[in-house]
């Protein structure tokens, strides 16, 4: 894939599955992602759904900045404020990316499945998780007044 910001660029529906590994907790997470364009340059990813855990269903955002990496093919994933996340290469459809986060580590497997959908698995460990978060992405394409899965 040449152009990652392209393929991402638009709107997606979002099914995360959440499991605690240390404790067997599962939770889920439904909602929709919108890759929208970003002055200077990027895309704004703005996350919003709700997310079921231990049985409570509660509101949940999230908004990233994917940014032009270093070389052609390359992502910069950042924070809403701007600290570092990871790097992103979709050019072979398939990237592992680490984040540590205070004595945790984050370890991302970003799979492109085809043109209407990916998934991401986090898998986090250290002292304080043990988490495994899967989430498919499947394109919505508008046509008319409707939106449909693509």
């Amino acid at each position: 894939m040449a152009d990652p910001l392209a393929y991402l660029a638009g709107r997606w529906r979002v099914e995360r599955a959440v499991r605690d590994l240390a404790s067997g907790d599962e939770g889920h997470f439904a909602g929709s992602t919108v890759f929208g364009p970003l002055d200077g340059g990027g895309l704004l990813h703005e996350e919003s759904g709700d997310f079921t855990w231990r049985g409570v269903t509660r509101p949940a955002t999230r908004t990233l900045r994917f940014l032009p990496g270093p070389a052609p093919g390359r992502v910069d994933v950042r924070f809403a404020d701007g600290r570092p996340f990871h790097d992103l290469d979709l050019t072979r459809g398939r990237y592992i990316a680490d984040h540590p986060c205070a004595a945790d580590l984050y370890r991302g497997e970003f799979t492109v499945l085809d043109a209407g959908r990916w998934r991401t698995v986090w898998r986090v460990g250290g002292p304080a998780k043990d988490l495994e978060l899967t989430t498919d992405y499947t394109r919505e394409v508008l046509t008319g007044d409707t939106t449909r899965e693509g």
